[in-house]
């Protein structure tokens, strides 16, 4: 079994909790609360990377993600 370190991001609005994986395109999923979101994405990484190996695809891997906030005025 091996083990795989991939970024997640988790946002919050006005319907609870959005989290994805930058590193694995189309990996998100949603929660009603943050605890709720964390459980969901590990299993739909999880799920990503079994898949992707099942069919001999690459999983990528990040040296390093950075986030930031900034405010643009329009």
């Amino acid at each position: 079994m091996n083990t795989y370190r991939m970024s997640v991001i988790v946002e919050k609005d006005k319907d609870g909790y959005f989290a994805f994986c930058p590193e694995l395109q189309g990996c998100y999923t949603q929660g009603d609360t943050y605890e709720e979101a964390i459980e969901n994405i590990e299993d739909a990484i999880r799920l990503h990377i079994e898949d992707r190996l099942k069919s001999g695809e690459e999983i990528p891997l990040s040296e390093s993600i950075s986030l930031t906030s900034m405010e643009v005025a329009v």
